[in-house]
């Protein structure tokens, strides 16, 4: 049965209009790479693929990394998006290069 909820409801439960897709990443650098380099790539990633498609990205790691990659406002991720973020880090000679499928950020 089809539940009646206000807007502010739905907003506060992330549902509805305002249900977020996000997905997540996985890659690795070479063995060996400095932690000046690691940084400078970082650095990279964010300036070159996730800040100029209004992307957010939460993550970690070192030689392996890991996150979450979503909006910077309310709203879903694309395909389009997860093929960009995808071939940034193979062009950027990242290795084992994983980019899940799209999900509810808030439920999934």
């Amino acid at each position: 049965m089809a539940k009646n909820r206000s807007r502010r409801l739905r907003k506060k439960l992330h549902i509805a209009e305002f249900q977020e897709l996000g997905f997540s990443v996985k890659w690795r650098f070479p063995e060996g790479t400095a932690v000046e380099t690691i940084d400078e790539s970082l650095d990279k990633f964010i300036d070159g693929v996730i800040e100029p498609n209004k992307l957010a990205f939460d993550g970690s790691g070192y030689l392996q990394w890991e996150g979450l990659v979503c909006r910077q406002d309310i709203g879903h991720c694309t395909d389009e998006q997860r093929a960009q973020v995808k071939k940034w880090l193979e062009d950027h000679k990242m290795e084992d290069v994983e980019v899940s499928e799209l999900f509810d950020i808030w439920w999934d």
